[in-house]
């Protein structure tokens, strides 16, 4: 999957694993954290998150997020 060559590359991070407690971001063993994949756009990271999210919709416990990498790969654009 390659970007359009005008279009700008925003990398997504999608990522979970289970939560030591509901009420943080901690989670109980890093060792089993799922790394779903890197994605090109929000788009499709956000499809993934939940395509995730709703395979894990029983276990309360477990949580999926979707981190801007493009912000911590150049914080100036963030910016404005």
């Amino acid at each position: 999957m390659s970007a359009e060559p005008d279009q700008k590359q925003l990398l997504h991070l999608v990522f979970g694993g289970e939560l030591a407690s509901l009420d943080g971001v901690t989670f109980k063993d890093l060792s089993k954290l799922d790394i779903v994949g890197i994605f090109p756009n929000y788009a499709s990271a956000h499809s993934a998150w939940k395509a995730k999210a709703q395979q894990t919709v029983d276990q309360a416990q477990t949580r999926y997020f979707v981190v801007h990498l493009h912000r911590l790969l150049d914080p100036d654009a963030t910016k404005a």
